[in-house]
């Protein structure tokens, strides 16, 4: 599709919400992504904004993990078992949700939003493995779990970081930190999987993927210098943000329905 003046607008403006939402909550904040390119930017096909959408999370989820590697958080060997097992969950994943209608697609979008939203508000942290390594106890779960997240994250062509974070401190027990920058590693490799399955169909606008991730990039930088004076509140903040979440699936319910 040609991007008129406005949909460049409303696109980077899109792109900035997810990125704030991202830096701000720290997590959730991708599965903004689609109902924002369907009712902001106004992409009529609902297999296109995925298809888009997963380009642009994986866009921004390659550029967070340059940042998390470098501080060291990234379990590489553990984060890499995953990954390689929910790459053919996201392709398999892809492939099923492109075979779908669009409006009964966005309709299970919603009901996964509802999920992801009760996940924000009653998520609790239990108590952290420090040290973890790759070993014979937790392999197979890295590997089962690793399909799973990733065949959801294909069939929504989402990022899916509310579901890979928890399920590697649940696969290993490591710390949360360690568990947010390893999942970059398969967020960014799912969202090129996805990406790439719609893509053979042409079903991703690369320019408005590009507008998206420069929103993002920008709209990360001021959700993360507001989160530094806000991070006695981040627990507030993410209650909020899982609210927002809520309203926009019932938008979005009420909206395929019609």
């Amino acid at each position: 599709m040609d991007l008129t003046l406005a949909q460049d607008a409303a696109g980077l403006l899109a792109g900035g919400l997810v990125g704030f939402s991202l830096a701000l909550t720290g997590g959730g904040g991708s599965i903004l992504a689609v109902p924002l390119l369907v009712y902001l930017v106004g992409v009529a096909d609902p297999h296109t904004a995925i298809g888009t959408s997963a380009v642009a999370v994986a866009g921004n989820a390659a550029v967070n993990l340059v940042t998390h590697a470098r501080a060291g958080n990234v379990k590489w060997r553990c984060a890499s078992v995953f990954t390689a097992a929910g790459v053919a969950g996201a392709l398999l994943g892809s492939t099923i949700g492109k075979a779908i209608d669009g409006e009964r697609l966005l309709a299970l979008f919603a009901i996964l939003m509802v999920v992801v939203a009760g996940l924000m508000l009653w998520r609790k942290e239990g108590v952290p493995r420090l040290n973890v390594r790759l070993d014979r106890d937790n392999f197979p779960w890295l590997v089962t779990l690793g399909i799973a997240a990733g065949t959801l994250s294909g069939f929504f062509g989402i990022g899916g970081g509310f579901l890979v974070v928890p399920a590697l401190m649940l696969a290993t027990g490591m710390p949360v930190l360690n568990a947010i920058g390893s999942s970059l590693v398969a967020v960014t490799a799912f969202g090129l999987t996805t990406a790439a399955n719609y893509a053979t169909s042409g079903l991703v606008d690369w320019v408005l993927a590009a507008v998206f991730v420069a929103g993002g990039i920008v709209g990360g930088i001021g959700g993360a210098l507001l989160a530094r004076r806000l991070a006695a509140r981040r627990g507030l903040l993410r209650r909020l943000f899982a609210v927002l979440i809520l309203a926009v699936a019932v938008y979005m319910f009420v909206a395929s329905l019609g």
